[in-house]
């Protein structure tokens, strides 16, 4: 089995723990662990999968990495861990805003270039629970994946080859109904060309990811901020984001898609760090009626 190693030395501090964060779905995620100074990964790369195991140490993060496709992996770690951001541009208004950001300095917004398995993820998410989407993408890669290379027991993301010929009712025990199984069958059906999304400026990536029946404004940000780097996505449309955002910049316990643009207005062109800063806070607004009910799909 190929095992190769390399070692970057940034100009810039990284936090392993919050860059890579987003791309973690949820605790016991199969293919992916997340420590404060290490991080294993699994992934398929256009040479084939791999697993990658950073480890942070002072102003050093070493790389290894298992698997056909090893090499790409540590070609592009560099974007995965934020090379191309430029945290530098954020001017913090808000307080909160200034104060995370300084204590954050090593949050940069990552680069994955995996835009299906991102894509497939933020399918699974839509007009669910975090808890719902995370039961499901955990039982969909046990179900139809197979082991990651290298020596962390980490499971691969599905293969598009095997979820596009998986009939729609094969779903549904995960607790996917037939519209989002249908669009992580069309995904994946076309995911040679949309892989190509990762090459092409933003606007044209979002258009082409959004061309996909089923893939809307919501889903094309979400794959944006973790598989394109994008610091300016905003997840319009979202459950909970606008109440998140207008009680931390405004102190208004409940906040609509426009309010939340409104705030975020003063960070264009970095909104979605505003937002992971936002989040990170973990400042709620307080609780007013019902949560969104949790659901069972595979006993209907």
């Amino acid at each position: 089995m190929v095992m190769i190693s390399r070692t970057l030395r940034p100009a810039y501090p990284i936090d392993l723990r919050s860059t890579l964060r987003p791309l973690l779905r949820g605790a016991g995620d199969p293919t992916m662990t997340l420590a404060r100074q290490e991080v294993w990964r699994a992934t398929r790369t256009p040479d084939g999968a791999a697993t990658a195991h950073f480890v942070a140490r002072g102003g050093e993060i070493e790389v290894t990495a298992w698997g056909p496709g090893a090499a790409f992996v540590l070609d592009t770690a560099p974007e995965l861990l934020g090379q191309s951001d430029r945290p530098e541009e954020f001017v913090p208004k808000h307080p909160i805003i200034r104060d995370l950001h300084r204590r954050m300095m090593g949050m940069r917004i990552c680069k994955s270039l995996a835009v299906v398995e991102a894509l497939i993820c933020s399918v699974i998410e839509q007009k669910v629970t975090t808890i719902e989407a995370r039961r499901s993408y955990h039982a969909l890669v046990k179900a139809h994946s197979e082991p990651a290379p290298g020596p962390a027991g980490l499971l691969l993301p599905p293969a598009p080859e095997v979820l596009g010929k998986l009939p729609y009712y094969a779903y549904h025990p995960l607790g996917l109904e037939r519209r989002r199984a249908d669009t992580i069958r069309r995904v994946s059906v076309w995911a040679p060309k949309l892989e190509l999304a990762a090459s092409m400026p933003l606007q044209e990536a979002r258009h082409r990811l959004t061309m996909i029946p089923g893939v809307g404004a919501w889903t094309a940000a979400e794959v944006a901020m973790v598989a394109l780097g994008d610091p300016d996505a905003v997840s319009v449309g979202d459950y909970h984001l606008p109440h998140q955002v207008s009680w931390v910049l405004a102190g208004e316990p409940r906040g609509n898609d426009d309010r939340m643009l409104e705030l975020l207005e003063p960070y264009r062109g970095q909104r979605s760090r505003a937002i992971r800063l936002i989040s990170a806070s973990g400042r709620q607004p307080p609780r007013r009626g019902h949560r969104m009910p949790l659901r069972s799909i595979a006993r209907i």
